[in-house]
């Protein structure tokens, strides 16, 4: 041994000791380089999946607003054809017959373009209410129905995707004798009903 060596008390020279010491040091810089690598790799590809994820959604409901504008339309379509119904357009002119059948092509294709882009209606005539999807315009008396039973479609629901575009407004089955004190027999247009039975 030189002079230079020094011996601490387990009898490690110093040098040896504090090699070993900037090892372990070094050992622990890694494992928290390589926790953090990890953590940021993980960080990026959840944010690729979240942007993936928010690119699909943007597509599909992208078109949203136009669609709903375009359900007017389709609206329109529909209550043109209720104004003939089929006993009238039997004895009709074929002049008039013809543009009946236009109005029902242009109708179905408008449907089958808006089914293309994931716009599906939402059949509710004989469902349960769910104020979820339903929009109740009045309660009446529902014959045969169960209270809470939707009787009549007013105006056609729409789904986009897994997303409501449009509520369907509905009247619902009232339950018979249903009197509740409030003098509101729950027919307010525009209403939600609570059809708990």
């Amino acid at each position: 041994m030189n002079g230079d060596d020094e011996i601490d008390e387990n009898g490690t020279e110093a040098p040896e000791r504090r090699a070993a010491e900037e090892i372990e040091a070094l050992k622990a810089e890694i494992a928290t380089l390589k926790d953090r690598v990890l953590r940021a790799l993980a960080d990026a590809e959840n944010m690729r999946k979240r942007a993936e994820r928010e690119k699909s959604e943007a597509g599909q409901y992208a078109i949203a607003r136009f669609a709903r504008e375009v359900l007017g339309v389709s609206d329109n379509f529909n209550r043109a054809l209720a104004a003939c119904p089929p006993e009238m357009r039997e004895d009709a002119d074929p002049a008039l017959r013809a543009v009946v059948d236009g109005v029902e092509a242009t109708e179905r294709e408008l449907q089958a373009v808006l089914a293309r882009h994931g716009v599906k209606p939402i059949e509710a005539e004989g469902a349960r209410f769910d104020p979820n999807l339903h929009q109740a315009i009045a309660e009446v008396p529902g014959g045969d129905a169960a209270p809470g039973t939707i009787v009549d479609v007013v105006q056609t629901g729409y789904m986009i995707g897994e997303r409501l575009l449009r509520p369907a407004m509905v009247t619902v089955a009232k339950a018979v004798g249903n009197a509740n004190g409030s003098g509101n027999d729950g027919d307010e247009p525009g209403g939600r009903l609570d059809t708990k039975a």
